[in-house]
């Protein structure tokens, strides 16, 4: 359960990095970019602390589509970026490619485990 939380960080500190990537204005503004450069160093670090209980393949997964969803969002609450049945149709995918990556990894565990 401890991965989980450094991923949820993870996920959260890349947000939060990606969100500052925007308001830093191509690095011209230096408080946003402060923002990027905290938010994606505390983001690789808790992510790769995640990986010491969970499967690279997943965390990957999950961090890049949850950061993706989040930030997709985010943008459209914040910039009024476009927001069309499209993206949710992609979003769905992604949250069904992690799905399939956690089901198959347990189905290993099962199979390594009753040998």
């Amino acid at each position: 359960m401890k991965g989980y939380s450094y991923l949820a960080i993870s996920i959260i500190a890349e947000v939060f990095g990606t969100a500052m990537l925007k308001l830093s204005d191509g690095f011209t503004a230096f408080l946003p970019s402060l923002g990027v450069v905290g938010g994606y160093g505390l983001a690789f670090y808790c992510l790769s602390l995640c990986l010491r209980t969970i499967p690279l393949s997943l965390a990957y997964a999950i961090w890049s589509g949850a950061g993706t969803a989040i930030i997709a969002l985010i943008g459209y609450i914040f910039w009024n970026e476009a927001f069309g049945m499209l993206k949710v149709t992609g979003f769905l995918l992604i949250i069904g490619g992690i799905i399939v990556l956690n089901a198959s990894d347990q189905t290993v565990q099962r199979e390594k485990s009753s040998i």
